[in-house]
């Protein structure tokens, strides 16, 4: 956690509060008020009330369930990036080995939420970084990318939130992020393309300044 951000009396230091206030995912000042079950308790009325004005039969069985399994779904799940308490710890090591070229994680697996329309986006994100004297734990990269994702989310905002994290937690601002989705906004309803896939990204020091080193990204992660 940024330890130069005052926790407020009895809560939880805001999310994100080392991002630019452009990057911040917009939440309310009371937005950690509620524990995890009141939320899902709150949701579950909230949803159950939804399902009556659709017309469905509550007293169904199949049914019934349904407003506190998504309820639970959005607070434990789909939405956990937004507490605070799920952002990754990023360790770093001692590079013993000297490696100095362009480490990839590619392929990382990536479930977001359009924070327009509350439907999935469904993806992959690709990461990299030119180590210096550190380096980090690979499974720390797709947690980075996991915490960021699980959110109400614009591709846009989620890409460069990735590499702000990463530029923060590597102490580098040589790091490149590329996400690649799919969003069920434009697949299931309006245009209805289930061809189309967005693809966005952000090249941040010698990324954004050496054409030939993200021509090498590019090329190693199949682009």
């Amino acid at each position: 956690m940024d330890k130069s951000v005052p926790t407020p009396a009895g809560g939880t230091p805001p999310v994100d509060t080392h991002l630019s206030a452009d990057l911040r995912t917009p939440l309310r000042p009371d937005a950690f008020a509620l524990t995890d079950e009141e939320k899902i308790a709150g949701i579950t009325e909230h949803f159950r009330e939804i399902m009556h004005l659709l017309g469905l039969d509550l007293t169904d069985d199949s049914l019934a369930g349904t407003p506190r399994r998504v309820a639970k779904m959005y607070v434990q799940e789909w939405f956990r990036g937004l507490s605070p308490e799920h952002r990754p710890e990023v360790r770093l090591f001692d590079n013993r080995y000297q490696y100095g070229q362009m480490l990839v994680e590619r392929d990382i697996t990536l479930f977001s939420c359009c924070e327009h329309h509350f439907v999935p986006i469904i993806g992959k994100a690709h990461v990299a970084y030119l180590p210096g004297e550190h380096v980090v734990g690979l499974s720390k990269l797709n947690r980075v990318v996991q915490y960021y994702a699980r959110r109400p989310q614009v591709q846009e905002r989620l890409t460069r939130q990735i590499a702000e994290e990463l530029k923060q937690a590597l102490h580098t601002d040589n790091v490149a992020v590329l996400i690649e989705a799919d969003h069920l906004c434009v697949m299931s309803r309006g245009v209805n393309d289930t061809s189309s896939s967005t693809l966005t990204a952000e090249y941040g020091g010698v990324f954004g300044e050496d054409a030939a080193l993200r021509a090498e990204f590019l090329r190693l992660i199949g682009k």
